[in-house]
């Protein structure tokens, strides 16, 4: 049933049943719901409410926080306003009779965002959840320069992969020329005095839950999240290293403005949101330098066969990230002035002066 040594046992434990009003000797049946790179999500049902629940056990921290889980809970009571997140119920961070962190929240329904069909959708959640208030003395991590910290946490990852014997040269040469040139596009920004909200910053199509109405869509796996400016969020999401990841879509430049003109639509009055496209052409090559990095790194990680948790969508994908083909794509649309960007100017150019 359980995939991890000692997690039978704990779900047994009376302290585990009673933060959830359990009786003891209740019989749960648990079923794996979904495995990702620092998470296994189990489902089950209260024997007593019959409420659909998640336990999520956490198995490495990729902030370097060692109160991972708890981290992670925090932020979802703060987010509970919202009614676009998951509810936590309770959590367990102490690794007393577990060697990970456990948190159990209410489980939520939905299929993954479609990126032609439900940007919409998409915009209006981060919309909603960007407006939430953030309590005084948030624990949540705030860079001083966010865009820099995504650049710096690029350099620590990568070097993994710099410092493997297995990596490529001729793709760490490219990596190197990619994050010199993102490096060269901050030159001119400073510290972010703008709004600070909460956000996720790891927004694929498969942390959304899409019911098809507009009031009944999520987000989920809250594992990242920090007190940061909208716009990296959006830049997330939109980025070509995101929405390749799940469904092999990379959004046009016209999707990404309509669904930056639907954000600022669902936000309405509630914030400003007058420098979100201004920042989106910061945001998202470096988002995109953030996801390559990632890559590399975890490419590195895959290779071990003593890896706790492998999954081979991922290890396909990792592939795919590292081609020549996909780095060559990045670097000739956000770091180089070629045909490309020249067609996309002109064609700009045109339709301002008609």
């Amino acid at each position: 049933m359980f995939r991890i040594d000692g997690l039978e046992e704990y779900v047994k434990r009376s302290e585990f049943l009673e933060s959830l009003n359990i009786p003891r000797n209740s019989k749960i049946d648990f079923q794996l719901l979904a495995q990702g790179e620092y998470n296994i999500n189990y489902l089950f049902t209260h024997p007593i409410t019959k409420e659909k629940l998640i336990l999520r056990v956490n198995t490495a921290s990729q902030m370097n926080l060692e109160n991972q889980i708890e981290y992670e809970y925090k932020a979802l009571l703060q987010l509970k306003g919202s009614k676009r997140t998951p509810i936590p119920i309770c959590v367990d961070g102490s690794k007393k009779h577990l060697n990970y962190g456990v948190l159990v929240m209410n489980f939520l329904p939905g299929i993954d965002l479609d990126y032609k069909n439900d940007l919409y959708l998409g915009a209006n959640c981060l919309a909603d959840i960007h407006s939430i208030k953030v309590e005084e003395n948030t624990h949540l991590l705030c860079p001083e320069n966010p865009l820099q910290a995504i650049l710096d946490e690029c350099n620590d990852m990568v070097q993994t992969y710099y410092d493997s014997n297995l990596g490529c040269e001729e793709k760490k040469n490219q990596i190197r020329r990619m994050l010199n040139a993102g490096q060269h596009k901050l030159k001119d920004t400073g510290v972010y005095l703008g709004r600070r909200c909460i956000i996720n910053t790891e927004l694929n199509s498969g942390n959304f839950l899409i019911n098809g109405k507009n009031n009944s869509n999520y987000i989920i796996d809250w594992e990242k999240p920090i007190l940061g400016e909208p716009a990296q969020d959006l830049g997330h999401f939109l980025a070509p290293t995101t929405t390749f990841w799940k469904t092999d879509i990379i959004l046009s430049e016209e999707e990404i403005n309509k669904f930056t003109t639907e954000y600022v639509k669902t936000v309405g009055d509630r914030f400003e949101t007058g420098d979100i496209e201004e920042r989106l052409k910061l945001y998202i090559p470096i988002t995109c330098l953030r996801g390559i990095t990632w890559c590399a790194m975890a490419w590195v990680q895959y290779q071990d066969p003593d890896k706790l948790i492998k999954n081979e969508f991922t290890a396909k994908k990792l592939e795919d990230y590292l081609s020549k083909e996909f780095l060559d794509m990045i670097e000739e649309r956000y770091f180089k002035f070629n045909a490309y960007r020249k067609k996309l100017y002109r064609k700009n150019y045109i339709e301002k002066s008609n």
